[in-house]
């Protein structure tokens, strides 16, 4: 009897296993089916980043770079229609001498994207209207779009938003980590320089409204923040931030910041980079490494091309060194959450950052952004919901920035 029993059991716990394990495979199926209906836009990633970088395949096909978390296999693979990929320019002395070398790095990363874009014209064009997304998936290609991460290299030469702009991109950061021309960082050591935009920093964020070209909020400070959103004729994004309530971090948003948006009628894009999402422990060992990498390449400023591409292969071996303790996917549709609870849900996308830092258990890279979409629907989301999470909220706002064009 016992035995029966022990049987019966064991065949329960079974048949309860093959059913978690065939409502895991529905979630999966329901997903990705969403996908391959629905657009869907990754606003942020560095990717550009790994164009020089040695093993670096683009198709996706012979992709043996270290952590390189986007490229187009990976794309078709987590049903990812369109990515911003962000011509990215560190921080440097606010110098003649250093605008120059910011913006001729510059053009040479918006060139690398459209050659590497155009090697592959079969499953992949620069897109560059809110409207190009739709009709490049109807041809069963990805959309790559382009913005400007740091406003840096534009100098003090505001003709040169109008250059980046002919040359593809529809976004700028107006600065990263540090304060520079335009205004100040949220995560600057020294702390403001302007307390907001200066009086240059007006001048572009008035000339990006003239030329319809979409202003991104992300990195910058809390009054930089106010400010452009006080001067700003059109609504603006945050292409890849969280909520500070959620994650207290300078870099998120506070619930203030979240609701001002949504009145601005923008959009703010959920960062997938794990620092921002989740406190994560004290690693000692890891800190140390991090801190001696950047006395060894002089904190990456200054370096020689070929110095730069050593150090970020370095920087990537690390991150595969000390993984860390990562938040998860879980962790980052409750910054979702958050966001829709106080600003609705027209106001809220997904921008990973990924090949910047961005990456989560669950959605490691471009392969697995399905995964976010599984607990979106596990959660409780509409189609219609997830829909506006995944493009229609951004494309929104793009459209709307585009109707500003003088």
């Amino acid at each position: 009897m016992k035995r029966y029993l022990y049987l019966v059991a064991l065949m329960a716990l079974s048949a309860c296993a093959g059913n978690v394990k065939n409502d895991e495979q529905s979630l999966e199926e329901k997903a990705k089916a969403l996908h391959a209906e629905m657009v869907t836009i990754d606003t942020h990633t560095d990717t550009p980043l790994n164009f020089l970088r040695e093993g670096f395949d683009f198709s996706g096909e012979n992709n043996s770079a270290i952590g390189s978390k986007v490229d187009l296999r990976k794309m078709e693979e987590g049903g990812l229609d369109a990515a911003f990929f962000a011509v990215f320019i560190g921080q440097r002395e606010c110098t003649p001498e250093g605008y120059k070398k910011a913006n001729e790095k510059a053009l040479k990363i918006f060139n690398a994207i459209h050659e590497n874009v155009a090697k592959y014209s079969d499953r992949a064009e620069v897109a560059t209207s809110s409207d190009d997304v739709y009709r490049l998936k109807k041809e069963g290609k990805r959309a790559i779009y382009i913005g400007v991460e740091n406003g840096f290299p534009i100098g003090e030469d505001l003709d040169q938003v109008k250059r980046f702009y002919d040359m593809g991109a529809r976004y700028i950061t107006l600065c990263h980590t540090r304060n520079n021309q335009i205004c100040d960082s949220s995560t600057d050591p020294d702390g403001p320089k302007y307390n907001g935009l200066s009086n240059f920093g007006r001048e572009v964020v008035t000339e990006m409204n003239r030329l319809g070209m979409m202003i991104d909020v992300s990195h910058i400070s809390d009054s930089s923040f106010y400010d452009v959103l006080a001067l700003s004729k059109a609504p603006v994004i945050a292409s890849h931030s969280c909520a500070r309530a959620v994650c207290d971090h300078p870099r998120n948003l506070s619930d203030d910041m979240l609701r001002a948006i949504a009145k601005n009628g923008g959009v703010v894009q959920m960062c997938v980079l794990s620092d921002y999402v989740k406190k994560s422990p004290q690693n000692p060992a890891r800190d140390s490494a991090y801190r001696a990498l950047r006395e060894k390449w002089n904190n990456f400023r200054n370096l020689t091309p070929e110095q730069e591409k050593q150090a970020t292969s370095e920087w990537y071996k690390l991150e595969e060194q000390f993984p860390g303790s990562r938040a998860t996917v879980s962790d980052v549709v409750d910054h979702i959450d958050h966001m829709v609870k106080v600003m609705g849900i027209d106001h809220v996308g997904i921008g990973t950052d990924f090949d910047g830092g961005g990456g989560v258990e669950g959605c490691r890279d471009a392969s697995e952004m399905y995964h976010i979409t599984m607990e979106l629907i596990k959660r409780g989301y509409s189609d219609k919901d997830i829909r506006k999470i995944w493009g229609e909220n951004f494309l929104r706002v793009f459209r709307e920035v585009q109707k500003h064009k003088e």
